[in-house]
């Protein structure tokens, strides 16, 4: 069994803005702090927990930064008004089904996220010594409320881009 965890895999969210005072606002990358991903040698079956409450903003996807106080805003509203911690502490993923798909794996499994349970597919890329897997989740889907700006001037739109990456040797894929 491989088991990665923040030292030897990540976890990024990338979420997009829109509304009328867009440009005011950024474009986010988010890393999971605290997260543990188990990989079957024999089946690949994979089994991914991720803390809710562990989310810390890196900065704009693009040009730009933030203050020390913007980030600290930015990552209480996220555990306030977005994922709730407290009442959802953990981000579950469990795969039903593992296959390969050229250089990569295509993964089929159910996400718990926000206490919704929804299936999702992906498929992985190698890049380097490593697997990524990259998908894009519907906030809504899961009973998420996007974060919105008071009166709406900027949103974050309801997709948001989470890309995963751990170790993994060619010869597993």
């Amino acid at each position: 069994m491989a088991r990665f965890d923040s030292t030897t895999a990540s976890c990024e969210i990338h979420t997009f803005k829109e509304g009328l005072l867009a440009a005011m606002g950024h474009d986010l990358k988010i890393a999971v702090d605290r997260l543990e991903i188990t990989v079957d040698d024999a089946s690949r079956a994979v089994k991914a927990t991720f803390q809710a409450g562990s989310l810390r903003v890196v900065g704009p996807l693009s040009g730009g930064s933030l203050s020390d106080k913007d980030r600290a805003e930015i990552e209480a509203n996220i555990r306030k008004k977005v994922l709730d911690p407290d009442r959802y502490p953990e981000i579950r993923f469990a795969s039903t089904a593992v296959e390969d798909a050229g250089e990569g794996l295509r993964i089929r499994g159910d996400l718990t996220l926000h206490g919704q349970t929804r299936p999702i597919a992906f498929t992985t890329r190698p890049e380097g010594d490593r697997q990524v897997a990259e998908v894009t989740l519907s906030q809504p889907e899961f009973g998420i409320k996007p974060y919105k700006a008071p009166l709406g001037v900027i949103k974050i739109k309801p997709e948001v881009r989470v890309l995963v990456s751990v170790p993994w040797p060619k010869s597993q894929a």
